[in-house]
């Protein structure tokens, strides 16, 4: 009977415990205010990428390839001669493409009409107002294809940014917070715990074909590139207490 009684009482000493533990933490999560705040700014992109290619084509493989290959040279010796390190010029694909001879009925032959060689170059600009020339250069110099033109921010601006939108969502979630407990006629003690959601670094991307950029090659005035801005954005969820 001794044992048992020594059991029971040990028992309730652990559930009095629990409930304590139970009525704390409810106290705490009542004493709080959760709220979420977001914060844009706009800046100007620092950095650009543009995609080139050089598109040949041979029944001869081999000679697709030399083609190729001296059109390639020409055009980074032209980057280059513009102001583009070659360390910012780099290889992005290069492909070799069987093109079958049509039979006037919608269904290709066995028989390879010709070899379509492209090589892909991709160039990292530091000065987005040269992008225009660039691309100009280029075309000039033998490139026939102008993929892809992606304008964003470096590392260093993107950091910069991030930082001034997340100020802005954390004022414009006290602002909430202070709104909300003014009605509830209670006082923000103090901040409980704070969640920043993940960022990203935002891309302008265009597309240009091949047709209307070739006519470059004649232009007389540079062809005119506009970067527009970014947007970055930043939320947080703040937890408040109050008293």
């Amino acid at each position: 009977m001794r044992k048992m009684a020594v059991i029971l009482c040990a028992l309730a000493v652990f559930t009095l415990a629990l409930i304590g533990c139970v009525s704390a933490a409810d106290s705490t999560n009542a004493h709080v205010i959760q709220v979420s705040g977001s914060g844009s700014v706009t800046g100007t992109p620092d950095r650009v990428q543009v995609s080139f290619a050089v598109e040949t084509d041979n029944p001869d493989v081999k000679i697709a390839q030399a083609n190729n290959a001296l059109a390639m040279n020409t055009v980074v010796d032209a980057l280059a001669a513009a102001g583009v390190p070659r360390d910012q010029m780099k290889t992005t694909d290069y492909t070799i493409t069987p093109v079958y001879q049509d039979n006037n009925n919608g269904i290709l032959s066995s028989n390879i009409k010709t070899y379509q060689v492209t090589n892909t170059l991709q160039v990292t600009l530091r000065d987005t107002n040269a992008t225009g020339q660039i691309i100009d250069a280029a075309v000039t110099a033998g490139a026939n294809q102008v993929n892809s033109i992606q304008f964003m921010l470096s590392d260093e601006q993107a950091q910069v940014l991030r930082s001034q939108a997340l100020s802005k969502a954390v004022t414009n979630a006290r602002a909430d917070a202070d709104t909300v407990a003014a009605a509830l006629n209670v006082t923000i003690t103090g901040t409980q715990e704070a969640d920043i959601s993940p960022g990203y670094t935002p891309v302008v991307y265009s597309n240009y074909n091949t047709l209307a950029l070739s006519s470059a090659k004649a232009a007389a005035a540079p062809t005119p590139i506009q970067s527009g801005d970014i947007t970055v954005s930043a939320q947080v969820s703040v937890t408040y207490t109050i008293s």
